[in-house]
């Protein structure tokens, strides 16, 4: 996975794209200004609305502003946004969790269709979805159940790329695209992407190139923590180890690297009542698992050294670990097949008619030293359609459908799930009506989901979701907003069928076929107050938990590492978050603007009692018997600590620049067998120019991060103690829009 020596595919994948398209940019017009944000609109949602205009807690993200934040991972993308934190599990993996939610419960989509990977299936699996090819990003924060089943009871995140052309492009020569370079001082970055869009008559097409390469990543402390679980004052050392000399050596975190290859290809026929159009796209990437090269464990196979009452083991052990110096990396790959078409007027009564369908082809490997240990394979289907109904008695309103088919295949020495086919059907309405002062959503789905494990039974759920949400104006510049969801999530195969060592995390992780629905009860109230200076978001929600699902640790080591149970309890989760942005000054000196964001969120069991557990880990053809009591009275496990953000935008006719810091608090509100982890500060800052030539748009850009070169280890990661987050980096690069 390590790579020294610099790459210059990116470069030429980027320059072979844009030279051929040097007589059609003198033909260009001039690139628009920046779109404000909140008139972008929300295709994630059958009523296509803007972000202000919706009853529920859309973000977006688009613009100067994505490209700002756009970074390797959904998660990091996003973090920014009050109520986002990234799962972080190395710089090749960063799934976004909502509010403390995350996995299953949060649903990536693309274009409106599920990534149809298994990156709910492990901590290790990334998204397949690039973000830097992103048009917009959008966030829903709380449930998105109503519009993409329960996959999403915890929110949804919307990346919307253009793969599938709606519109020709407004342009001269029939032509638009931009392309971006960049590197990075912490990991020797090598990146290039290009986009055009073109088309005439009635046909467009998009063309999407993307190749990544970096080196292991630089650290400003040795990997492993020294006093993890200590005071504070044990924790007191200097953060600023840069110990690289010129050539670039020093604390680097092993394993780190990561690859990554993206391409699509659509096109559409668009007429005046609608279009149709498809795409193939591909994804393939490779990164390494960090904290993962120090001890190799003989999986399945080593001594258990249980901590709970009443262990018991069924034969004599003749086991032998192994110490030697391992490498663990996932080589992921997938093509997808993209169909989508609208129609306006469709039929009596309708206003328009879509319809998607996505078929994927999904496939990575993890290896150990080089050699290939377990291999998921997983053939998706989804199709979906969505018809929007004309006003009746003054509401608006979509009603729709949902299949989908995962076939899931996991074999190998280290393939913890076993195989099985998953089939889901969802019906689903949604209303709205505005009174004047007061906007009213009603909605309701139901789903009919079907687990079937090879050569087991099936496994059969049903669940039904129904929410209101209003939004209420004192004036033309605050609004109030309000909304009560029950919901409910069907357990995914990982968390039944689970049953063997998950190398990335180090643990022996168990499913229970006998879970059963989990079902939340979500109030949330919010206020929104919009001036021309001043914009200020807050929002405060409870959710309460019926047989919430979640990943126990047992405080046994066994089979190779923790065990770890997937079970139920009844939860509560209580949160608040706010945002607010407030124009300082505008004038000769430029414009000024001031950022302040933060968020907490609190989960606990809702009981007063431990509950026994008894389990088995398999040895071979034996068992070790297990029995421990999980503690029902504390918090939830890698909850979010509470954080608080600071920034300042400065922007002058090409110029623009900014700072910033984001605090995490020390988060002691910890699970049983769970650590606390130490708070830290992460300081940013950005400087670019923006000029125009040749009728494109050119910008130079410079990025900082982490420029204290703070020890930082998010309470979210697996890795926490193995791995912290990058050291100080510098991004540079030049970007063009035409």
């Amino acid at each position: 996975m390590r790579s020294t020596a610099p790459s210059v595919r990116p470069l030429a994948l980027a320059i072979a794209v844009l030279l051929p398209l040097g007589p059609a940019l003198a033909a260009t017009d001039p690139p628009d200004p920046a779109t404000r944000l909140d008139t972008l609109v929300v295709t994630g949602t059958p009523i296509r609305q803007s972000a202000e205009e919706l009853v529920r807690p859309w973000e977006v993200v688009a613009g100067a502003e994505l490209e700002r934040r756009k970074s390797v991972t959904l998660g990091e993308t996003l973090e920014q946004i009050s109520g986002v934190h990234p799962a972080w599990f190395g710089p090749g993996v960063g799934r976004p969790i909502i509010r403390g939610l995350e996995g299953g419960r949060v649903q990536v989509l693309g274009n409106g269709m599920s990534a149809l990977d298994v990156s709910t299936i492990g901590v290790d699996h990334a998204a397949s979805v690039e973000p830097f090819l992103a048009d917009q990003i959008e966030v829903l924060k709380g449930p998105a159940t109503l519009l993409y089943g329960s996959g999403a009871l915890g929110g949804a995140v919307n990346v919307v790329d253009g793969r599938i052309p709606e519109v020709v492009p407004d342009a001269a020569s029939g032509l638009t695209g931009r392309a971006e370079l960049r590197g990075n001082t912490v990991n020797r970055e090598r990146t290039g992407m290009a986009r055009l869009d073109g088309g005439g008559g009635p046909f467009a097409f998009n063309l999407s190139l993307l190749s990544r390469e970096t080196d292991d990543y630089r650290i400003p402390v040795p990997a492993e923590a020294e006093h993890h679980g200590h005071d504070d004052h044990d924790h007191d050392h200097d953060h600023d180890h840069d110990h690289d000399d010129d050539h670039g050596h020093g604390l680097r975190l092993e394993n780190s690297a990561l690859r990554t290859r993206a391409a699509s290809l659509g096109g559409s026929l668009i007429g005046e009542r609608g279009f149709i159009g498809a795409a193939m796209s591909l994804f393939d990437t490779r990164y390494g698992l960090p904290g993962h090269s120090h001890e190799h464990h003989d999986h399945g196979h080593g001594h258990g050294h249980g901590h709970g009452h009443g262990h018991d083991h069924d034969h004599d052990d003749d086991d032998h670990d192994h110490d030697h110096d391992e490498e663990v990396f996932i080589d992921l790959r997938q093509r997808r097949a993209d169909v989508r078409g609208g129609l306006l007027d469709p039929f009596a009564g309708h206003e328009s008619l879509n319809v998607r369908v996505a078929r994927t082809w999904y496939e990575h490997v993890e290896f150990e030293d080089g050699e290939p240990e377990s291999v998921f394979q997983n053939d998706g289907l989804e199709a979906r359609l969505e018809a929007v109904h004309r006003e009746i008695g003054g509401w608006r309103g979509a009603w729709g459908a949902q299949v989908g088919r995962r076939d899931l295949n996991a074999f190998g020495d280290e393939a913890f799930v076993p195989p099985s086919i998953t089939r889901d059907l969802g019906l689903f309405v949604l209303e709205e009506r505005d009174f004047g002062r007061t906007k009213i959503e009603l909605g309701a789905r139901m789903d009919r989901s079907r687990v079937k494990p090879e050569d087991s039974d099936s496994l059969r759920f049903t669940t039904g979701s129904a929410s209101i949400a209003g939004r209420f104006r004192l004036n033309e510049q605050v609004y109030l907003l309000a909304g009560f969801d029950h919901v409910q999530r069907a357990p995914t195969a990982e968390e039944l069928l689970s049953n063997g060592f998950h190398v990335a995390t180090r643990s022996f992780e168990i499913g229970d076929r006998d879970l059963d629905k989990e079902t939340a009860n979500r109030l949330e109230v919010g206020l929104h107050w919009h001036t021309a200076r001043f914009d200020l978001k807050t929002a405060v929600y409870r959710t309460h938990f019926d047989d919430y699902i979640y990943l126990a640790n047992t405080g046994v080591v066994d089979g190779g590492g923790d065990v770890r149970l997937w079970t139920q309890a009844d939860t509560r989760f209580t949160g608040a978050e706010a945002e607010a942005r407030l124009m300082l000054a505008e004038g000769a000196m430029g414009r000024w603007d001031l950022r302040v964001f933060g968020d907490t969120v609190r989960a606990r069991f809702r009981g007063d009692q431990s509950r026994e557990v008894s389990f088995r880990v398999p040895h071979g053809n034996h068992f070790h018997n297990h029995t421990v009591d999980l503690d029902l009275t504390g918090d939830l496990p890698r909850i979010p600590a509470d954080r608080v953000g600071l920034g300042l935008d400065w922007g002058l006719g090409g110029w623009r620049a900014g700072a910033g810091a984001v605090h995490y608090f020390e988060q002691d509100r910890i699970a049983q067998f769970e650590e606390k982890t130490h708070g830290y500060t992460l300081v940013n800052a950005n400087i670019a120019y923006h000029w125009d030539m040749a009728n494109a748009g050119w910008e130079v850009f410079l990025d900082g991060r982490n420029l204290t070169n703070e020890e930082a280890r998010p309470h979210t990661s697996f890795l926490r103690d193995l791995a912290p987050l990058p050291g100080r980096s510098l991004a540079f690069g030049l970007r063009m829009h035409f």
